[in-house]
């Protein structure tokens, strides 16, 4: 499996360190809902999405997910509160509820009508994907 996203993310261009193990990401998840609420969702993203897969960081530590927070400019008291607390705990539950309703499988996964597409996809398949759904004009 590691092999395969390391051959992904060579094709797409994604960095992807060296990893030996995976770590649950949920406490990340959470806090990444957060993250959007205070406007800061895709610098949070695209850092946890580096300290997991670029730098082989544990998602599951409190102080690693702090240490984002802070490097996004996420006030870490409330960081700290929003893991503690486990205050989007319930809205992490109500997605991966929509998620397996919806049938996917794999992050990322990409749904719009009757269409899916599974995994990191090129920019010439999510256009298709938009264009034979009616959201670009086709080419």
């Amino acid at each position: 499996m590691i092999e395969n996203l390391r051959l992904k993310a060579k094709e797409l261009g994604l960095p992807f360190g060296p990893r030996t193990k995976t770590y649950n990401s949920r406490l990340a998840q959470e806090l990444g809902l957060w993250a959007e609420e205070m406007e800061k969702g895709t610098p949070f993203h695209m850092a946890a999405f580096k300290a997991y897969f670029v730098d082989g960081l544990n998602l599951a530590k409190h102080s690693v997910l702090l240490e984002l927070a802070k490097n996004v400019d996420l006030p870490v008291n409330e960081a700290e509160r929003v893991l503690t607390e486990r205050t989007y705990a319930a809205h992490v539950d109500k997605d991966w509820e929509d998620s397996r309703f919806l049938g996917v499988t794999a992050v990322p996964t990409f749904i719009m009508g009757r269409h899916k597409l599974v995994g990191a996809q090129s920019f010439e398949n999510l256009s298709q994907l938009a264009s034979i759904n009616g959201a670009l004009p086709m080419k």
